[in-house]
């Protein structure tokens, strides 16, 4: 086809390749449009009057306290407070969380002119690590029966090990002889914490320094609030728990209820300190108006799940190295950039280890290299070495649920290994097949010559035809073979038993 001919087709491919970025990028609009909030909630409109008892918020986090569920809570309470709300309460279940997220959940819930109960419920839950801060930092902290609080650790120092002796005070026991047995104290915990799983002590500066945080922080809160600060440390510094009813026995918690309904009786005409003063609860009459999650927390939990992010930074990688290698394609270098801003987000929020994230972007980099340019397993296994390495050093914590998952690290690496394997078979491959481009693919050919010639002709090969030299005179018709090339002369000579 001729290049007049191809113009057009090539306009044709771009058209049709701008449409479809087009209608993917409307599509991501639309949906946004449609899932944007109106500024009156549709489930809460017609709650949004408060009535004459008023009304109390009702939040709901059941899950590891993140940039999501800080970003709930904080726009819990600010609607709270727009709508005078006399109470928010929140039912918490959690094994924990970021530190960063539960200190602007801390400070949201001590800002608020309104009351904040934190209620771990229902009957099976927990208020584990950033819980127990949030529960000491409420006006208010209950819990429901069958659930337990407590070993709020900093994690990096929460790995297991020999129990250890302490010559400390601990607050909730008897010293040992006071009373001839050594017995536990009548306010002591069953179970402070299990034998054999005692908190290492702090090995290094850091880590000291994270601990005496921590505790100095739970303690002020537990002051705060007037509640039990030596359980606060021994929860912090060994990772102590305890049920309801051993929390409400060593005034951890205030109140103990089976319900919504039996918190709000039981706190009535209970007096709470704010930040400007003192407030007698009237929760009596109360309506309830639960507000559940929106598309935007959601969409945030989403795109801060370590796992998502971890995915969501490898399409945006790879959908730009397609983009530079197919200029002109554009729907991979769209999707590309999306994801990837969208990864930058998460990892922006996300505790992450900047070392780890240059070892996956390198690994990246040189499976890429090894797939384009082979250089017959080099770069290809040390980028799978910096990739793995990368992944699972990327997140810089150990809590609960904001790991990546080393099945997603490792399936991501076996198909970038099996790409690379392919690659290095193909470039073997490649190099036992004959040659069929360039001059090179000449040498061992058959030509046919034109003329009679002894030394200087032409002859016809390939479908051309070459200036040729030949030790031995040659006839018209002649079949000869390609013996080397010089330049543009091609050396021949006659086959031996033919014409």
């Amino acid at each position: 086809m001729s290049p007049a001919a191809e113009a057009p087709l090539r306009d044709a491919m771009r058209e049709r390749r701008a449409r479809a970025c087009g209608l993917v990028v409307a599509a991501l609009l639309a949906l946004l449009f449609l899932a944007a909030p109106s500024d009156t909630p549709a489930d809460t409109e017609e709650s949004t009057q408060p009535s004459a008892g008023g009304t109390a918020l009702v939040l709901t986090i059941a899950d590891a306290i993140g940039p999501a569920t800080s970003d709930y809570l904080q726009r819990g309470i600010e609607q709270a407070n727009d709508q005078n709300a006399r109470l928010v309460i929140l039912l918490l279940d959690t094994p924990g969380g970021l530190v960063s997220s539960m200190r602007d959940m801390i400070k949201s819930i001590i800002a608020s002119d309104v009351p904040v109960a934190t209620f771990v419920s229902p009957s099976g839950s927990h208020a584990a690590s950033a819980g127990t801060y949030l529960l000491y930092a409420s006006h208010v902290a209950a819990m429901a029966p069958g659930t337990n609080v407590g070993a709020a650790t900093p994690i990096q120092m929460g790995a297991p090990s020999p129990p250890r002796p302490t010559d400390r005070f601990n607050p909730v026991t008897k010293p040992s002889g006071e009373d001839g047995e050594g017995e536990q104290s009548e306010g002591e915990a069953e179970q402070p914490q299990d034998e054999g799983t005692a908190v290492p002590a702090p090995a290094t500066a850091s880590e000291r320094k994270a601990l005496n945080d921590a505790i100095a922080y739970i303690r002020s809160l537990a002051e705060l609030r007037g509640r039990n600060a030596e359980w606060a440390e021994l929860a912090v510094r060994d990772a102590a728990s305890l049920s309801a009813e051993k929390a409400l026995e060593l005034n951890v918690v205030d109140v103990i209820a089976t319900s919504i309904d039996d918190l709000l009786e039981q706190i009535d005409g209970r007096t709470v300190g704010l930040s400007d003063g003192e407030l007698t609860l009237q929760t009596q009459g109360l309506v309830l108006e639960r507000q559940e999650p929106d598309w935007r927390v959601k969409l945030l939990a989403t795109i801060t799940n370590p796992n998502v992010a971890y995915l969501l930074m490898m399409v945006g990688i790879y959908g730009l190295l397609f983009e530079g290698y197919n200029p002109g394609a554009l729907v991979p270098g769209v999707i590309g950039g999306i994801a990837l801003l969208l990864a930058l987000f998460a990892f922006q929020v996300l505790s992450v280890n900047y070392a780890g994230l240059a070892l996956v972007l390198l690994g990246v980099i040189l499976m890429t290299a090894e797939m384009f340019a082979p250089s017959f397993g080099v770069l290809g296994i040390g980028g799978v070495i910096s990739f793995v390495i990368g992944s699972i050093i990327l997140m810089d914590t150990d809590v609960p649920g904001f790991e990546v998952s080393k099945v997603i690290v490792g399936s991501v690496a076996l198909v970038a290994s099996g790409l690379i394997m392919l690659t290095i078979a193909f470039a073997l491959r490649s190099r036992r097949r004959p040659v069929v481009s360039g001059q090179e693919h000449l040498l061992g050919s058959l030509a046919e010559v034109e003329e009679d010639f002894e030394q200087t002709g032409m002859v016809f090969v390939d479908g051309e035809l070459w200036k040729a030299t030949s030790t031995s005179p040659v006839i018209k018709g002649q079949r000869v073979k390609v013996t080397g090339v010089q330049g543009l002369t091609l050396s021949v000579s006659p086959r031996q038993g033919t014409n």
